[in-house]
């Protein structure tokens, strides 16, 4: 990055020049496992999630293979694909019940 960035008016061509030197060290405190556990990361300016969303208990995680354009046609339907796709192969269960 260079120059100066509009909103923190930081001069990042300037960081980015600088190499921490060893006594530099000495400021930098160690973490601890208080202060890791009380950080807070952010994205984008947002409050990022912490850890991975849980799928539930029933949720199995495989590898499948679909057809292109079955594919590209749930992945179209955008946020949630996934679910649809689970929802869809449901209810052709209920109209082919094994047996």
């Amino acid at each position: 990055m260079t120059g100066k960035s509009a909103v923190t008016q930081t001069d990042w061509s300037k960081v980015d020049a600088h190499s921490i030197q060893p006594e530099e060290y000495q400021e930098l405190p160690e973490w601890t496992d208080e202060m890791f556990q009380a950080a807070e990361e952010r994205v984008g300016g947002k409050r990022a999630p912490r850890g991975r969303h849980s799928a539930g208990p029933n949720k199995i995680s495989t590898t499948v293979r679909f057809d292109s354009d079955v594919l590209t046609a749930f992945r179209a339907t955008g946020k949630g694909w996934q679910t649809r796709m689970n929802n869809a192969l449901r209810d052709w269960l209920k109209l082919h019940p094994s047996g």
